[in-house]
């Protein structure tokens, strides 16, 4: 009941403003879909598999990262409902930073929001079609690796403050390139 509440009252904040401020954003607990329309300005609802299809005509949607963007990840046995998650900062042309909701647990709950996390194409054709994420338990992409949709491109400005001020870019790229390198290197 809780985080419904809390849901609801991003939601009416959000609704209430043309833009919610990132600090509100961050501290949001919930479902990943409210958290990706309030940081991104893409007007959509339902289940986050459902993004992609929704957006066609609708907003413009693409292979390619982009700040403020959206990936949309397919359904998929690990992921029944998929994941939307906004891109905060772009590393390299094959590892970005996402910033999303109810991914990794924090105090042995899901729905917290996590800021910057790296997100790495492992596509063999690098057209960011599997990617793996960056997760908390593991300190370090996971194993999974997880099939993506696109991207969705909004109209208006994402939320200022969705990359953090002092982004680990280079932790990033050792969780993306160095075998096990997230789980070994101080952050």
């Amino acid at each position: 009941m809780r985080q419904w509440l809390t849901e609801i009252a991003l939601l009416l904040a959000t609704a209430a403003t043309p833009a919610a401020s990132a600090a509100s954003l961050l501290g949001y607990v919930g479902q990943c879909v409210p958290f990706a329309r309030a940081a991104s300005g893409i007007d959509i609802y339902g289940d986050a598999w459902t993004w992609w299809s929704q957006a066609e005509g609708r907003y413009d949607r693409g292979h390619r990262p982009r700040v403020g963007a959206v990936i949309v990840f397919a359904r998929s046995g690990r992921l029944p409902l998929g994941h939307v998650a906004v891109v905060s900062r772009i590393v390299e042309r094959r590892v970005v930073m996402l910033t999303h909701a109810n991914w990794s647990r924090q105090n042995g709950e899901r729905g917290h929001t996590e800021q910057d996390v790296t997100l790495f194409d492992v596509s063999p054709g690098n057209d960011w079609s599997d990617v793996k994420v960056w997760f908390r338990d593991s300190n370090g992409l996971g194993s999974t690796v997880y099939p993506v949709e696109g991207f969705v491109y909004g109209h208006s400005r994402p939320v200022e403050g969705l990359s953090g001020r002092a982004p680990d870019d280079v932790g990033a790229l050792i969780d993306a390139y160095v075998p096990g390198g997230g789980r070994y290197a101080v952050r």
